[in-house]
């Protein structure tokens, strides 16, 4: 495996380091070669990006699930982190799928907050 050096601001340094764990990955799909998720997730994951970005209505953001295989995914990573068998990039990947799913869940809060306020 390859060493690469940066020079980047201190805050943005900080911020690199708590994610050190997910850093191979997060280049990995921004540069277009995902290690360890498939391409249908990848997709799915950037499509709920993407509605999340769009200033989209309440109800487009009530809308949001997961696709099928993105599920299956996420219960297999929980099911081998109960049996405590992951290995660093399986941890890695459902630490960001969890993240993903707590800001689906705070922007579903707001859509609804949102919903309640205009009736």
């Amino acid at each position: 495996m390859a060493t690469i050096t940066l020079e980047i601001p201190d805050e943005l340094a900080e911020r690199a380091d708590e994610l050190r764990a997910l850093l191979p990955e997060l280049l990995a799909l921004r540069l277009g070669s995902p290690t360890s998720v498939a391409p249908a997730i990848a997709a799915d994951v950037e499509e709920i990006v993407a509605i999340l970005t769009s200033q989209p209505t309440p109800q487009q953001v009530l809308a949001i699930q997961p696709s099928t295989d993105l599920q299956v995914r996420v219960d297999e990573l929980l099911g081998r982190a109960q049996a405590d068998v992951l290995n660093a990039a399986e941890a890695a990947e459902l630490e960001r799928y969890l993240f993903l799913e707590h800001l689906v869940r705070m922007a579903k809060a707001h859509a609804l907050q949102r919903l309640a306020d205009a009736a």
